[in-house]
Order: structure tokens, then C-alpha cells, then sequence
């Protein structure tokens, strides 16, 4: 089986999807002829031609305004903000049409539509490229979000966003285009061509939206992640020695609530890490269905492992950036309450 990184298998997935609906339509900033600043649109206009995978002007209102009004009209866009950062001049336009056009219309209209956003830091992008603004969509009735970790799963949950007769957010950890990260910035990454999990196939097939999986499994806590941190948090796991069962939600919404409460049920403890902002940050959202479904199985209080409420700084990122050691502390402090 072909080996991908996280670029090829996005890639490769609209390139799947536009060969196989002539609905399919792809388009962004330097998306055309660039083939994207990532890559991941590389080749699909040569492939396409400009009618379907095409440049737009620097307005990211006016890239989700049009998507939204093909989408309407029965295409099916899979359109690129540049950085996630880059998406607040066009985010009336997804929670105010996006969202509620299936609502607002009685089920007259739908808008199958996908949303690319590379997200998150570890790049040395500073405040206006290493956003992680999942909890602002989340929050929205009507969006569904994504979040892959590794190749295999960025062209099935992809390749099922496409599909999706709704609005899908799909956010891309940037810091996983090339290879998993475990927060040791200070060591190499092993390149994903050389890692099992980067083994995608050459053709068609879906990652269900909603479903989560168990990366690393474990008896003594649970930690819930997503992205990038789903490799933060297994190498706190291996590194401290704790039998930690690791969740990859790959969804936020729908969220794959019996999984989360099975393994807690199980554990009996749980660290949640995220990349985002603190305060109102999509950890907050965990954290209270836990309490909520598992507050009778709980052995000590949850754990949020995040990035602080400040801008994404340039020159302590790593300071920001939720770190293994971060992590491995509140494992301890988590093992050492009940």
C-alpha cells in the first residue's frame, strides 16, 4: 500500500472525489496553479481545468459567499482558506448561511459544502498563523468539525466531508503535513513515508464523521485529544510510564460521545489536551460531558491540558505550545488524587 503524507492524502482525496462527481469543485487562494501554499491542491488544475479548480481573489467572505451559492444550487464545493486564521472576515457568512440554510429553507436547500483550513502553531507562524479556532465552530448548530491526525484518516474523513449533504469544517494540524509530532521540538521528526500510519490507499473509501478511535489503549487514565495532540499525549503516556488510553476524536461534531464515556467509565480519570486557548476552549465542552455522564466513576477531578490565554507568541512558542511535560504532570497529579 502507497505511502502518503498528510498533503499527498488530502490531495489525493480531492483528486478521488473530482474525478468521480463532476459536482466537485475546488477553489481558494493560489489553490490553481500553485496547487496551494501547503500543496494540497497540487496538479487538480492541470488535471481539472480552471473550471474546477481555480484561484480566487484575497477575500475570504467572497470565497465562502460563492461556495455557498453553488452549494445551493447542487455543486459541491470544497473551497481553501488559506490559514484558519484567515476565515473571520467570511464567518457570518458560515454561521449565518452556511449553517442554517437547511434550517431556514424547511429542507428546501442544502449546502454540501467543505471548508479546508490548515490550523494550529508548532510552525513558528506567530499569532495570525497558529490559530486553533475549532471551539468557534463547534459552538454553531448546523457545522459539522473535523479534525484528522494521520494520512489514512485526512482522505477518508475528507472523502466523507465531500459526501456529506452539510456544511463541514475540515481542520488540518499543519504541524502534521509532514510527519506526527510528539512536542519534542528539539529532536527530529520521523518523516511520514517512513511511518506506518501514513499507508493510505489509492482508491476510494470514507472515515465515518462522528466515529472515534483508540490510538493507545490503557487501563489507569483517559486523555481526550485531537490533531496534533493526539501525539503529544501518547508520548506523555509512554514517557512517564502511566497506562494512559489515548482518544483520538477525529470529530468534534458530531462528537463520539460513547467512546469518551466507555473508556472513562472504565479509567476512572481523565486529562483532556488541546492545542486552543484555554477559557472557553473546546476542552470545557469535554470536560462537562464527562461530569455529566461519568461524574459516578470519576476517581479525581478532570484535567485540561491547553494553550494559555494569550495571543500565539512567536518567540516562546514552545512555551505555549501544550508540551509532553506539561502533560506528564497533570497525568501525576491525576494518578495521585482518589
Amino acid at each position: 500500500m502507497p505511502r502518503r503524507t498528510m498533503i499527498e492524502a488530502i490531495q489525493n482525496a480531492q483528486d478521488v472525489a473530482m474525478g468521480a462527481d463532476a459536482r466537485v469543485v475546488v477553489f481558494g487562494e493560489d489553490v490553481g496553479y500553485f496547487g496551494g501554499v501547503f500543496r494540497c491542491t497540487a496538479g487538480l488544475q492541470k488535471k481539472y481545468g480552471k473550471h474546477r479548480c481555480f484561484d480566487t481573489p484575497i477575500s475570504e467572505l467572497g470565497i465562502v459567499g460563492a461556495a455557498i451559492g453553488m452549494a445551493a444550487y447542487g455543486l459541491r464545493p470544497c473551497i481553501e482558506i488559506q490559514f484558519a486564521d484567515y476565515m473571520y472576515p467570511a464567518y457570518d457568512q458560515i454561521v449565518s448561511e452556511a449553517a442554517r440554510l437547511r434550517y431556514r429553507s424547511a429542507g428546501e436547500f442544502t449546502c454540501p459544502m467543505v471548508i479546508r483550513m490548515p490550523t494550529g502553531g508548532g510552525i513558528h507562524g506567530a499569532q495570525t498563523h497558529s490559530q486553533s479556532p475549532e471551539a468557534l465552530f463547534t459552538h454553531v448548530a448546523g457545522l459539522k468539525t473535523v479534525v484528522p491526525s494521520t494520512p489514512y484518516d485526512a482522505k477518508g474523513l475528507l472523502l466523507a466531508a465531500i459526501e456529506d449533504p452539510d456544511p463541514v469544517i475540515f481542520l488540518e494540524p499543519k504541524r502534521l503535513y509532514n510527519g506526527p509530532f510528539d512536542g519534542h521540538h528539539d529532536m527530529p521528526v520521523t518523516p511520514w513515508k517512513k511511518h506506518d500510519l501514513s499507508e493510505v490507499p489509492d482508491d476510494h473509501y470514507t472515515v465515518p464523521i462522528g466515529k472515534a478511535s483508540v490510538p493507545r489503549e490503557g487501563q489507569a487514565l483517559t486523555v481526550l485529544a485531537y490533531g496534533t495532540m493526539v501525539y503529544v499525549a501518547t508520548a506523555a503516556a509512554e514517557e512517564s510510564g502511566i497506562d494512559a488510553e489515548v482518544i483520538d476524536l477525529r470529530t468534534l461534531l458530531p462528537l463520539d460521545e460513547e467512546t469518551i464515556v466507555a473508556s472513562v467509565k472504565k479509567t476512572g480519570r481523565c486529562v483532556i489536551v488541546h492545542e486552543a486557548t484555554r477559557t472557553s476552549g473546546f476542552g470545557a465542552e469535554l470536560a462537562a460531558i464527562v461530569q455529566e455522564r461519568c461524574f459516578y466513576h470519576l476517581e479525581a477531578p478532570i484535567e485540561r491540558v491547553t494553550g494559555w490565554d494569550t495571543p500565539y507568541p512567536h518567540a516562546q512558542e514552545w512555551d505555549y505550545f501544550p508540551s509532553p511535560a506539561r502533560v506528564r504532570e497533570a497525568f501525576e497529579r491525576v494518578m495521585q488524587e482518589g
